[in-house]
């Protein structure tokens, strides 16, 4: 499991999307679309669709077989 630490102050959340793209988990903002459309993200355990989700810290995140820690 790797930690994703972000910009936000300690507690902010991050919207999924802009998380996906800061961890490099994609190249391009388009691409966190296509991913969440086929169903190849989770967070915490569960299938996610929505690009604007809002994630916090200890909040995990798995994509293509990665799992990722919202730090």
């Amino acid at each position: 499991m790797r930690e994703v630490h972000t910009s936000k102050g300690s507690g902010e959340p991050i919207r999924l999307g802009q998380f996906l793209k800061l961890a490099d988990a994609v190249e391009l903002g388009s691409d966190v679309k296509l991913l969440l459309g086929a169903g190849s993200v989770e967070v915490n355990g569960e299938v996610e669709t929505r690009r604007g989700r809002q994630l916090i810290p200890g909040d995990v995140v798995s994509v293509r077989g990665e799992r990722l820690v919202v730090h």
